[in-house]
């Protein structure tokens, strides 16, 4: 699927490093048929689970007050 500017999105949005630990080595989670957050990954580390969640584009931030 292409977004409007060319770019391609996936169905999961993509994690690199886990938030609690640091370690790269993440996986997709799916707890034996749980119901789990889109999005959701599973670090081998440290065995924390979160999930990714997009929640909105922002214009870009400017230093001048719009009055």
């Amino acid at each position: 699927m292409s977004g409007p500017a060319g770019n391609t999105s996936s169905a999961r949005a993509v994690a690199f490093y886990c938030p609690y630990c640091g370690d790269e080595d993440l996986r997709p989670d799916a707890a034996d048929g749980a119901a789990l957050p889109h999005g959701a990954w599973r670090c081998a580390a440290c065995q924390q689970a979160f999930s990714l969640k997009k929640l909105t584009n922002t214009p870009e931030r400017t230093d001048e007050v719009i009055r």
